[in-house]
């Protein structure tokens, strides 16, 4: 008896962006368990990851948000501006108030926090990669809000006032970074850096430069615990 098989679909081959080597395994043996998505590539920073992108070609990357020589906003940037329109899907342990609607703006096409688990992270897969946008019920009425022009509850958090450098700039400061220091790793001038801090100060209501490394240290621990 001849018996008609039906022919398996290639399955989208991901790219996952992390550094640390075991969150990398688990998401690739969770990804694996699925009959149409594989892991093809991994990386361990935002250079690794570009060099897997030029040379694998994923349909979709799945990065973290911190990464060891790039931020992940300035990563998806990066990537859109070099293969404009490849999906891109944030996995995060920070909060996605701070975070989502930053993610979305570089570019990229989701963002699901870490603690969600595999049900969801499948399904924030497959809607990014059938050309959707995901994030959480919560955030998806937060923005609807703000493109409906209606006035949304402002956040308590002064920190979502600043602007991606800006932010970029404050969480650096968080890790004991100096002025010199941050300038070099964002490849900006010492100057641009100062100005970035003038302006988080006014924005957060600091005073000194003092109160403003111990209020990005402070935050830096409560996002790290959060």
């Amino acid at each position: 008896m001849k018996v008609n098989r039906v022919p398996r679909l290639p399955r989208k081959r991901l790219l996952v962006v992390d550094d640390h080597p075991m969150m990398r395994q688990g998401l690739a043996q969770l990804i694996g368990n699925e009959e149409d998505l594989e892991v093809s590539a991994e990386a361990e920073n935002g250079a690794q990851a570009i060099a897997a992108i030029n040379l694998d070609r994923p349909d979709l990357v799945l990065a973290d948000i911190s990464l060891p020589d790039k931020n992940g906003l300035e990563l998806i940037k990066d990537v859109q501006a070099l293969h404009p329109g490849l999906p891109m899907l944030v996995i995060s342990m920070h909060d996605e108030s701070l975070y989502a609607e930053r993610v979305l703006r570089a570019g990229g096409r989701g963002y699901i926090m870490k603690q969600e688990g595999g049900k969801k992270l499948m399904e924030a897969i497959r809607r990014v990669l059938n050309g959707q946008i995901y994030v959480s019920e919560r955030m998806a009425s937060r923005i609807l809000e703000v493109f409906s022009g209606r006035p949304i509850e402002k956040s308590a958090n002064p920190v979502g006032s600043l602007s991606d450098r800006e932010f970029e700039v404050f969480q650096w400061l968080g890790q004991g970074k100096g002025t010199r220091e941050i300038a070099a790793q964002m490849h900006l001038s010492v100057k641009t850096v100062e100005v970035h801090r003038a302006n988080i100060k006014r924005k957060l209501g600091l005073k000194s430069a003092p109160e403003l490394v111990r209020c990005a240290v402070q935050w830096a621990e409560a996002d790290r615990s959060s």
